[in-house]
């Protein structure tokens, strides 16, 4: 195997692994990994669109709108008609999602660092520069 094809390998294994712990150390918040996704995407970049979220997180829109239907049953998010075009839906966190948000970051943020510890900075910093260029590229097909 090439080197190019190696580091796509292990890219996608990073990718699924780094999801998969974190889904495991969020369980008891009983947020399914599609639903915490959204929580955090809408926490970082504030309300959006719902077409516009479906792409930020690459699902299809029906299968976001059951995830919406499902976080706006337990009081997370609402779904607010824009005042431009009624048709189109902005999704918003409520006040209930701020002790939540506040939990998944806490612990992202530890499973981040027991994960980096030890691997020295410029490694990383050289390493983000790599993923961002792939990501730019990707982005830009």
């Amino acid at each position: 195997m090439d080197i190019g094809t190696e580091f796509a390998v292990e890219l996608s294994r990073v990718s699924r692994r780094w999801r998969t712990r974190l889904d495991e150390r969020l369980k008891h918040t009983g947020l399914t990994q599609a639903r915490w996704v959204v929580l955090l995407q809408l926490s970082k970049f504030g309300a959006a669109p719902q077409r516009e979220l479906a792409d930020r997180i690459s699902v299809e829109g029906p299968t976001l709108v059951r995830t919406l239907d499902k976080l706006e049953e337990l009081g997370l998010v609402t779904r607010r008609a824009c005042e431009d075009d009624r048709r189109v839906k902005f999704i918003h966190l409520t006040p209930q999602a701020e002790p939540v948000i506040a939990e998944i970051t806490r612990i992202a943020d530890e499973l981040r660092l027991e994960i980096l510890a030890d691997i020295p900075i410029g490694e990383l910093d050289q390493a983000w520069r790599t993923l961002k260029t792939v990501g730019d590229r990707l982005e830009n097909l």
